[in-house]
């Protein structure tokens, strides 16, 4: 007797968020099946990977393979030129680091000036990260919005304390899409999806950002919020939890001491840039096996390595 297997395809589904415009652009969710379940059904939009660059430049990147990559570009705008030809980048995430007014303070005028020569300098769609204050992340994100209405960029993220800003200024009058970013909480991450929706948002120009930690820094709550969200969504069909989910990998992955700590400090260690390919790549991969539609990466051999995953699972 012949073993036929049992499959699983859901009658509920992920929605489906594009961002960006023309041949380039980008379709996040839109699957009814368990991460890499291609064996239950297609996987009509397999993960993406998005590539970061900071408003700091080339100064943000010392490690050896970063300044290969990018060696000869001048601006940011380069930078951004030049991930066109990365194996596995489907997207741009610009960070703007430099906002924090407990950092260099940059003013959301130079951060705006960024973000157009960005949008010029590439056809690939764009992500804009914020510097994590509430108050200078609602007004860069509305002005940045203003700045590339028409360019269908995702705003990252809203969170409770301003999503009314952001959610009125970037979605409903700009047309852009918006991140709803969560404390590693499925109850936190339906709340704000809740409040978003009630404000007039469509679910179609919603991504979430349900949190993000580097693997071994706790990272089981996300693992676990991950599987949560992405069952209720799936098996409970609860609408509320059924837009994708794109997680932050590189700023966790490239700030913990395994990434950081010299190897004069630490020789027994070894490379310090292999360390963060490794906890990047690592990290990265549990993310999409838990139920991210995309994830937000820095290093071209880490972003290699996961997109070949990629290619091979879907």
């Amino acid at each position: 007797m012949s073993f036929e297997p049992k499959t699983q395809a859901f009658n509920s589904s992920i929605s489906s968020v594009t961002i960006g415009t023309g041949d380039k652009a980008v379709t996040l969710g839109g699957i009814n099946v368990l991460p890499f379940y291609a064996f239950d059904a297609p996987i009509t939009n397999a993960p993406k990977i998005g590539v970061e660059i900071t408003d700091h430049g080339m100064a943000a990147y010392p490690q050896a393979g970063l300044q290969e990559f990018y060696a000869g570009c001048q601006t940011v705008a380069d930078m951004a030129k030049r991930v066109e030809t990365m194996h596995g980048a489907s997207f741009i995430c610009l960070h703007f680091e430099g906002a924090d007014p407990n950092g260099d303070n940059r003013s959301v005028e130079e951060c705006v000036e960024i973000a157009k020569s960005v949008a010029d300098a590439t056809d690939l769609p764009l992500v804009i990260m914020g510097c994590k204050n509430i108050e200078k992340d609602a007004e860069l994100f509305t002005k940045v919005s203003e700045a590339l209405q028409g360019k269908n960029i995702l705003v990252f993220s809203a969170r409770e304390e301003n999503y009314k800003s952001v959610g009125a200024s970037a979605v409903m009058a700009y047309g852009q899409k918006v991140g709803a970013e969560s404390a590693v909480d499925i109850n936190l991450a339906k709340q704000l999806n809740v409040l978003m929706t009630q404000l007039g948002v469509a679910p179609t120009s919603i991504v979430m950002n349900a949190g993000s930690a580097a693997a071994g820094y706790g990272y089981e709550y996300v693992a676990s919020t991950l599987d949560r969200i992405r069952a209720a969504a799936l098996a409970q069909s609860d609408t509320q939890l059924q837009m994708p989910i794109l997680t932050p990998v590189s700023p966790e992955t490239w700030s913990v001491k395994e990434s950081m700590v010299s190897e004069a400090d630490m020789p027994e260690w070894g490379s310090a840039e292999e360390r963060g390919i490794e906890m990047e790549i690592t990290t990265a991969a549990a993310c999409l096996a838990g139920g991210s539609d995309a994830v937000i990466m820095r290093h071209p051999a880490a972003i290699k390595a996961i997109s070949e995953m990629i290619e091979a699972l879907v």
